[in-house]
């Protein structure tokens, strides 16, 4: 589904967006647009809101003042929700007994039409596929999910959320509890799925001591937006060396 062009291309226009949880302010007029063929990520230290600004967007919460756009588009108004994929944080917490392959768990999140049909089986073979290829996973495709390394169940949850091809990928939290090593494989994954795949990444992170060279933009949060702009502006920013005066230990992997 193609979305509806917004007169500065911003796929997603976050405007004036206040929220908080009964007297707790959690957010206070955050302004940002995301636009296609960004990799941005959202930081910022536990607490900052950025789950919360996250479930905004989504349209899981409604913000107390502000609005949020889609293509120009308010977000009730918005039809092409099928166009917008999610992995939630610990989307690979779960019992280790499923009985579902990696194929069926893929395969969960389709919108098929007529899914009985015989054209229906056979587009629904063929985005899983797809799927799995871009993923890497393919040749595990029957392989049960609980018998998967944490690595391996990640990319089958990328898998799920790009199954019907979205246009924007939403990732909260995605490297929590990955070595060093994974994530690299993991951004190195990202980064086709940006480039070859046309799919805009938006991941959320606590964990500032990773900015990989990968990201082409950067939002850091602490209840106001306190910078965003490109990945390399950010590496020499005052808003990083007040982090790192601050206490917050923070390694940019630009190599």
């Amino acid at each position: 589904m193609d979305w509806p062009a917004a007169e500065d291309k911003a796929l997603i226009s976050v405007e004036n967006v206040s929220f908080s949880f009964g007297s707790l302010p959690v957010l206070r007029d955050v302004t940002f647009r995301i636009h296609a063929g960004d990799f941005l990520a959202i930081i910022g230290p536990n607490g900052s809101g950025k789950t919360t600004l996250l479930k905004i967007i989504l349209g899981l919460l409604r913000p107390e003042r502000g609005r949020v756009l889609i293509g120009g588009q308010r977000l009730d108004d918005f039809a092409g929700r099928p166009s917008i994929g999610y992995v939630p944080q610990k989307a690979t917490h779960f019992d280790p007994l499923f009985p579902a392959s990696a194929r069926e768990v893929v395969a969960m999140a389709l919108r098929t039409p007529r899914p009985g049909s015989r054209e229906g089986r056979h587009k629904e073979e063929t985005a899983v596929r797809h799927a799995l290829q871009v993923v890497g996973m393919d040749e595990f495709k029957n392989r049960r999910i609980g018998r998967l390394s944490g690595g391996q169940q990640q990319r089958i949850f990328i898998a799920r959320a790009i199954v019907n091809r979205p246009r924007i990928l939403f990732l909260d939290e995605p490297t929590t509890g990955v070595d060093a090593e994974m994530q690299g494989h993991f951004y190195e994954l990202l980064e086709r799925l940006v480039k070859e795949e046309g799919i805009t990444i938006v991941l959320i992170t606590h964990d500032i001591g990773i900015v990989d060279r990968r990201i082409t933009r950067v939002a850091c949060l602490n209840e106001r937006l306190v910078y965003h702009g490109s990945h390399a502006e950010f590496c020499r920013s005052d808003t990083l060396k007040d982090m790192l005066a601050g206490g917050h230990h923070l390694i940019s992997h630009q190599h």
